[in-house]
C-alpha cells in the first residue's frame, strides 16, 4: 500500500507542475487543459490520502510492502463473477442511451433511466432468485 501512496503522490505533483507550464504556454486561455490536469492532480492526491488512511487504521501490509514478499502471497480470491450474467449488457445499454441523451438531447435520458432500472435491480437480486440463488 505504501507503493500505491507514492505512485499516486508522484502523479499528482507531476499533474500539478505539468498544469501549471501548460497554463503559461497557453497564457492560461485555454480553459480545457489547465483545469483538466489540475482536477487530475486533485484525483491523485485524494486516493493518496484515502490510502494513507487506510494504511494508518488498518496496518495493512501487503506483499508489495515487503522485501523478501513473494507473488503467490497476493493469490487468493478477488470476488465473485457471473459469466453467465446478460444484466451488466442491459445497464450498459441503459448507461449507453444515457450518454447518447447528452449528445444529442434529454428525451433520450428518458428512454435509458427505465433500462438502467431495470439492469441494476437485476443484477442487485440475481442470486436471491432462481437457481443460482444463495
Amino acid at each position: 500500500m505504501k507503493l500505491s501512496i507514492n505512485l499516486f503522490v508522484l502523479i499528482g505533483v507531476f499533474c500539478a507542475i505539468v498544469a501549471v507550464v501548460y497554463g503559461f504556454l497557453t497564457r492560461f486561455e485555454e480553459l480545457v487543459g489547465f483545469p483538466a490536469l489540475l482536477a487530475t492532480s486533485a484525483m491523485s492526491f485524494m486516493l493518496a490520502v484515502y490510502l494513507w488512511l487506510v494504511l494508518r487504521n488498518t496496518g495493512a501490509m501487503l506483499p508489495e510492502d515487503k522485501l523478501d514478499g513473494e507473488i503467490v502471497e497476493s493469490a487468493g480470491e478477488y470476488g465473485h463473477f457471473s459469466p453467465w450474467s446478460w444484466w451488466p449488457l442491459l445497464l450498459g445499454i441503459g448507461c449507453t442511451l444515457g450518454v447518447l441523451a447528452l449528445a444529442i438531447d434529454w428525451w433520450i435520458l428518458m428512454l435509458g433511466l427505465p433500462v438502467v432500472a431495470i439492469g441494476l435491480v437485476g443484477l442487485i437480486f440475481e442470486y436471491s432468485r432462481g437457481e443460482h440463488a444463495h
